[in-house]
């Protein structure tokens, strides 16, 4: 979903600096554009920069929260139950680039996702995943998001991120959903 809207935030509203990552807080009665609206974070242009803004601080926005995401203490107990396949990609797939509007699923950001049983009962998940660019400050931010949605899958106890850079990511990796998304087919 993307927006072009121009908002005045309401309230002093924290954010993080794309690509860089950096935490800031943006003061109240800044006005931004709405880049877009995907998963649970928005994306907004301030003029001078872009920055992320997660779904809590939505009414700073106007805006009802895109989709209220549990923590991880609010998550489901962990159950004894094989985790499915399906379940990690619909959750990987919630999770957005903040400068491209495609998750980094079908972007091809995940290398590799394995499933093991945890010593304490439920599943523990492998994650290599990358970046679009070795630099990106961002990637912190993603592998958080990646690990808190696959927590609040039932049965799993423990995630573990890889950030990894070899092979690097190129356009190929990209699902043709993606690529016609992007209009590169």
């Amino acid at each position: 979903m993307q927006h072009r809207t121009s908002i005045r935030l309401s309230r002093d509203c924290s954010a993080l600096l794309i690509p860089s990552g950096q935490p800031v807080t943006l003061p109240k009665g800044t006005k931004v554009s709405i880049q877009q609206a995907l998963g649970d974070t928005y994306t907004v242009n301030t003029g001078a920069s872009l920055a992320r803004i997660d779904s809590d601080n939505a009414d700073a926005l106007g805006l009802i929260p895109l989709r209220p995401t549990p923590t991880v203490a609010e998550a489901q107990p962990v159950e004894d139950v094989p985790v499915a396949e399906e379940e990690i990609q619909r959750q990987l797939r919630s999770c957005y680039d903040p400068e491209i509007p495609v998750n980094i699923f079908d972007l091809g950001l995940i290398y590799s996702c394995r499933t093991r049983p945890h010593p304490q009962g439920g599943s523990q998940i492998h994650i290599d995943m990358t970046l679009t660019a070795p630099g990106c400050g961002m990637g912190g931010v993603l592998a958080r998001d990646v690990e808190r949605k696959l927590l609040q899958i039932p049965g799993v106890r423990a995630v573990d991120i890889r950030l990894v850079f070899d092979p690097p990511w190129d356009a190929s990796r990209m699902s043709d959903a993606a690529k016609l998304q992007l209009g590169l087919l």
